[in-house]
């Protein structure tokens, strides 16, 4: 069955982070799919791959065995260019927790999501060799601001990454911060920050508050930095960052309108 990962950073030396994986196999006129989000562990020949949840699948019958081969082919070849590499090992079912409760992890936070506009036609621009050298370079430069913030990285989103904040004056401060080090490398980035609870699963973020912070960051335009009004509420009156009113919006998926704020300066 081939195998399909989706590269985003410099797999050969990067371990620890969540991608995607596609598989495809013929078994006469019939066409079998699945895919998903993985966990990669470990870099090079030794890296590991496992299932964060399980995998989506779908059947498709060709009626002969000619067309199923033709279908397979252009399967393959359209992710080959959607930036997926070939992925010779197994993908292992879901990775046990190393102790009994340890898969579910509730807490309280700002989360932050960064990502890149218009990754793929950069990509495209620079070639497979030169973007992952930038990616690598974007990655780094992410998680030095992380540090400095004292932002904890919860996992990677193939151009972005998803952080958390005890307080949201870091997160902020964090993504202005992220915002100018990218440039140096020619990117463009949107930001979102949302405060609430979320739960760990599988070593992904799931919760409402991390669909809240994705429809708002996906309601940032290049350069922007938006935050929601729960953000606002709890920067202290003193606090040095400025807010503007970005109006009302209605998050796709997320009940009631919610009122965003974009950082200026």
């Amino acid at each position: 069955m081939p195998k399909f990962l989706r590269i985003g950073v410099h797999q050969s030396n990067v371990s620890g982070y969540t991608s995607k994986a596609w598989c495809v196999r013929r078994v006469g006129s019939t066409i079998f799919l699945k895919w998903g989000a993985v966990e990669v562990q470990g870099a090079g020949d030794g890296r590991k791959v496992h299932w964060t949840r399980l995998p989506q699948e779908k059947t498709i019958h060709c009626r002969t065995a000619e067309r199923a081969r033709d279908y397979a082919k252009a399967a393959i070849m359209r992710r080959r260019s959607h930036r997926y590499e070939p992925l010779t090992g197994a993908i292992a079912n879901k990775r046990p927790s190393a102790e009994p409760g340890a898969r579910l992890k509730q807490a309280l936070a700002t989360i932050l999501i960064v990502d890149i506009v218009g990754s793929t036609a950069k990509a495209a621009k620079l070639g497979d060799a030169r973007w992952t050298k930038v990616m690598g370079h974007y990655y780094a430069a992410v998680r030095k601001e992380l540090k400095g913030s004292r932002g904890k990285e919860v996992t990677t989103t193939g151009d972005g990454m998803v952080a958390t904040f005890r307080l949201p004056a870091a997160g902020i401060t964090c993504a202005s911060a992220i915002q100018k080090a990218v440039r140096t490398l020619g990117l463009e980035i949107r930001v979102g920050l949302h405060h609430g609870e979320y739960t760990i699963s599988g070593g992904e973020m799931v919760g409402l508050a991390f669909h809240i912070v994705t429809r708002v960051a996906a309601k940032a335009r290049a350069g922007e930095v938006l935050v929601s009004s729960a953000v606002k509420d709890l920067l202290k009156a003193q606090s040095a960052i400025s807010l503007k009113d970005h109006g009302s919006h209605q998050l796709k998926g997320v009940p009631q309108r919610w009122r965003l704020y974009r950082v200026e300066g």
